[in-house]
């Protein structure tokens, strides 16, 4: 067993090598370059505000789920799409021209709320129909079921469906008093109302189709899913998409969601604790350079070692582990020089003890492995025994040690 004394002349040092320097460099350059790659994300992720996906349907969105090719054919083909977030803001850019409304459903909004939103728009589709839009726009239409994966030709008198052709539809729908187009499931894949409208002039048109299943941008290419877009929502040359969310709401109480009960500055906080937590793991974790040898100044036999643990022990008034490590070393010691094995029983080395004539085998397991001494006098006297007992081993079975 070797033990570094540290304070010892002898003690070696060894100075900084170049490949250590170099080894440190590259260390400190490769955690600038995390705190670098760290801090361009969290900028990224603050400075474009987007903490979370976009909802399905939104015109914005290229996901599967988004409708963000619709809004682009759209304007492609002339008609001016206006993408807002506000029923309010929506309510107004309805009421400066004719203009066609596409809605969502909206949860947030009150049936006044929705009702006051549809009530100045020329054309209304509802591409997300749920139970409550269609009973307040729809008059009193609902969702029946779902239909097969199947084509669906029209069978209706609406051109835009006519002339768009077979869809595979899902959400079927019934209504009273509108045109039904695309049968399946018991229901209809298309409705449309047209109704006189009691504070303006003219008629308006509802249209209530699942544009989840046809018109987001991972459907829209199918079929004749484009072709029956563009037609029901390219009738008016301005298109108020609106966008609806938990924020923009009118009930009361509202409750906001844990986003917006949170500080605008939880986020940058978040990103730069996660930076700092990086480059402390890096600074605690990574040994920059190789490991420097260095010669131990001092070498201890392990016997010395043994005799050190069974004086602390002493010490502390447990002689009785004391003398268990001071038997224990002693039984392995002779056990070697009978030529047996370290593991060998206190018994077995007491037997070989008296074949080699070194001491009767009552004696020697009487040491070896008799009743624990009780008092620090005893100990001494069986460390004296243990002593006596190898020397005497060491000097009949290998005299040539002893000679002087």
């Amino acid at each position: 067993m070797s033990v570094d004394l540290g304070g010892h002349r002898g003690a070696k040092t060894v100075a900084p090598t170049t490949s250590t320097r170099r080894g440190s460099a590259v260390g400190w350059i490769a955690i600038v370059a995390g705190l670098i790659a760290v801090g361009i994300v969290g900028a990224s992720i603050v400075g474009g505000s987007e903490w979370n996906q976009r909802e399905s349907l939104d015109p914005e969105s290229a996901a599967p789920t988004g409708t963000r090719a619709l809004a682009r054919i759209l304007a492609d083909q002339g008609v001016d799409v206006r993408i807002v977030r506000s029923h309010e803001q929506a309510a107004a850019a309805l009421r400066e021209t004719a203009a066609t409304l596409v809605l969502p459903d909206a949860p947030a909004l009150s049936d006044e709320a929705i009702s006051a939103l549809t009530a100045p728009a020329t054309d209304v589709v509802l591409i997300d129909p749920r139970s409550r839009t269609l009973r307040l726009i729809a008059d009193g239409a609902n969702a029946v079921g779902v239909a097969d994966d199947a084509l669906v030709q029209p069978q209706c008198s609406v051109p835009e469906a006519r002339r768009a052709g077979a869809i595979r539809p899902r959400t079927v729908f019934v209504g009273t008093d509108a045109a039904q187009c695309y049968p399946a499931a018991g229901g209809y894949a298309l409705l449309v109302r047209e109704t006189i409208r009691p504070d303006a002039p003219g008629t308006q048109r509802v249209s209530a189709v699942d544009g989840a299943a046809l018109f987001t941008n991972e459907h829209l290419a199918q079929d004749g899913n484009a072709a029956l877009a563009l037609g029901l929502m390219g009738r008016n040359a301005t298109l108020v998409w609106y966008v609806p969310s938990v924020g923009d709401t009118n009930l009361d109480p509202v409750n906001p969601s844990l986003g917006e009960l949170t500080p605008p500055w939880v986020s940058p906080v978040i990103v730069l604790a996660l930076a700092a937590a990086v480059a402390a793991a890096l600074w605690r974790g990574i040994r920059f350079g190789p490991l420097v040898g260095e010669r131990l100044p001092v070498t201890v036999r392990g016997e010395e070692t043994t005799r050190g643990r069974a004086h602390l022990y002493a010490r502390s008034g447990d002689t009785a582990h004391a003398a268990s490590l001071l038997r224990h070393g002693a039984r392995v010691r002779i056990a070697r020089l009978l030529g047996l094995s370290g593991s060998s029983s206190a018994t077995e080395v007491a037997d070989a003890l008296a074949r080699a004539s070194v001491s009767s085998r009552e004696d020697a397991r009487n040491i070896l492995d008799g009743a624990p001494p009780t008092s620090r006098r005893d100990l001494d006297k069986l460390y004296d025994r243990l002593r006596r007992l190898e020397a005497a081993a060491r000097a009949a079975l290998h005299p040539e040690r002893n000679a002087p």
